[in-house]
């Protein structure tokens, strides 16, 4: 089963994987005119009343293919207002074919015979809300008809993920939906047919751009809405909080705040204006910086614990602590990793460990990448916790889900480009699944690394990310 926003991600990532929209298209009409045939003989009359968006492009594709049928397509709506290229090119397709076409500009005409057949084709799954003109009369219509009605993904006026309808909703005999069924279908008092369009698995494995249809910002939003990171760490090194804390912002996050021990925070703060220090006691993070530290966790969306904190005991324990006492959302990375196998904590955790640290951490190393992805899926599991392992491949999982990265490259060795991972993490989970913050977090970090290879080959350093991590998380806005 998946969401109706799950499913545009997977579309469009199917795509990114070299499956076209148009054949998915294609594929989804033909699955359509198959239902038609197992409802009516050939003769029948075959009433498709079509939407201007992708699912009134499937009826389109669904009228070819069904020419031993009484078949006339009813377009709400002017040909020159649909929505999308495929739609309107087998739109256009349908006039070379001499498929009876019918123009629906004004509601009052709406009508559609006495079809044996009606398909609705007017909304698909990712639109919610009460119906409006014209769909709102052609709904009534369609109920009114002495007809089978097959509904296209959804019944029009019905919440693909909820079953409900804020009103008038299309009452359907039979519904066709397109490569897993949605939750709302349960609720519908109608036949349902699941047809596989040759969607690949690895469109719902592999993070692809579809992944960014995750990512919204809200026009009338205020300052810390999109996310506050407090970054913990420093002492035998600054730079890596400094990465941490700049990668958050430039993913998106309103805030970055780095706790890190008093010597360095000068140093820390001297990267960048934009990042907001809190010195800390001593020259080390350790449990006497806890209450502060957790003091200032308080009021963030997301903490990024480990960059540059150094594997000291007094260090670890540290962590342990913050970590039993803190309930909210933590990226950990570097030496912090060793304290999570032994912690006791009501926090949700993101790990991104390389090799050597999920070892340590109790996993096992694997050679072959679906045995690999089991490996990192146990420690997940039994961790309680989501699991980013770097690597050529990015490896994720929360015990349950577990999905491939393959952005990034070579040239990524160098040293920093983790602390930047683990801060595009941080800002990612401010508002999004542990699963899907380590997912878009490994995506983007990786992404940023291929469009600096791209421009300066392999001597990249791990700042050059930060100027491109904007790119690969809105590619649309240039660079």
């Amino acid at each position: 089963m998946i969401s109706s926003r799950e499913m545009a991600v997977v579309d469009e990532n199917a795509e990114a994987l070299g499956v076209p929209r148009k054949q998915l298209m294609e594929s989804s009409g033909n699955a359509v005119a198959r239902v038609v045939r197992e409802t009516a003989a050939p003769g029948a009359s075959v009433a498709l009343v079509c939407g201007r968006g992708n699912n009134g492009g499937d009826a389109f594709v669904a009228a070819r293919f069904l020419s031993e049928y009484d078949v006339t397509v009813h377009l709400l709506g002017r040909p020159e207002t649909i929505s999308t290229a495929i739609a309107r090119e087998n739109w256009d397709a349908l006039g070379r074919a001499d498929v009876n076409t019918q123009r629906v500009t004004d509601s009052a005409s709406i009508g559609f015979g006495g079809p044996d057949v009606v398909v609705d084709a007017m909304l698909g799954t990712g639109v919610t809300g009460a119906l409006r003109e014209p769909e709102a009369t052609a709904a009534e219509a369609i109920n009114a008809a002495d007809a089978t009605v097959i509904a296209v993904d959804v019944p029009s006026g019905v919440d693909a993920d909820t079953g409900d309808s804020e009103g008038l909703a299309v009452e359907a005999d039979r519904v066709v939906t397109f490569h897993d069924d949605k939750p709302g279908l349960g609720s519908v008092d109608a036949d349902v047919t699941v047809a596989d369009i040759g969607i690949p698995a690895a469109a719902e494995r592999v993070v692809e751009r579809g992944d960014l249809l995750r990512l919204s910002r809200d026009p009338t939003a205020h300052k810390g809405d999109f996310g506050r990171v407090l970054v913990v760490g420093g002492g035998p090194y600054a730079g890596a909080p400094a990465l941490a804390g700049q990668a958050a912002l430039r993913a998106g996050a309103d805030l970055a705040y780095v706790a890190c021990p008093e010597p360095v925070a000068a140093e820390i703060q001297g990267y960048s204006e934009n990042l907001i220090v809190r010195p800390q006691i001593g020259d080390r993070i350790t449990p006497s910086n806890v209450p502060a530290v957790l003091e200032a966790a308080s009021g963030m969306d997301c903490v990024v614990v480990g960059p540059g904190l150094g594997d000291s005991d007094g260090s670890l324990d540290a962590v342990s602590a913050f970590l039993a006492d803190f309930d909210g959302t933590a990226v950990v990375d570097a030496d912090a990793l060793q304290a999570v196998p032994d912690a006791e904590t009501e926090a949700t955790l993101i790990c991104t460990p390389h090799r050597g640290e999920f070892e340590a951490m109790g996993g096992a190393a694997a050679d072959d990448p679906d045995e690999r992805a089991d490996r990192v899926a146990d420690l997940a599991a039994d961790l309680g916790a989501t699991v980013l392992l770097k690597g050529a491949v990015d490896v994720l999982s929360d015990g349950e889900r577990t999905r491939y990265n393959r952005t990034g490259n070579p040239g990524m060795t160098v040293g920093g480009t983790g602390d930047v991972l683990a801060g595009v993490t941080g800002a990612m989970a401010c508002g999004l699944d542990p699963i899907h913050a380590a997912a878009l977090g490994a995506y983007a970090n990786g992404r940023a690394g291929d469009l600096v290879v791209s421009e300066c080959g392999y001597g990249l350093v791990a700042t050059d990310l930060l100027g491109a991590v904007p790119s690969a998380l809105w590619p649309d806005s240039g660079r």
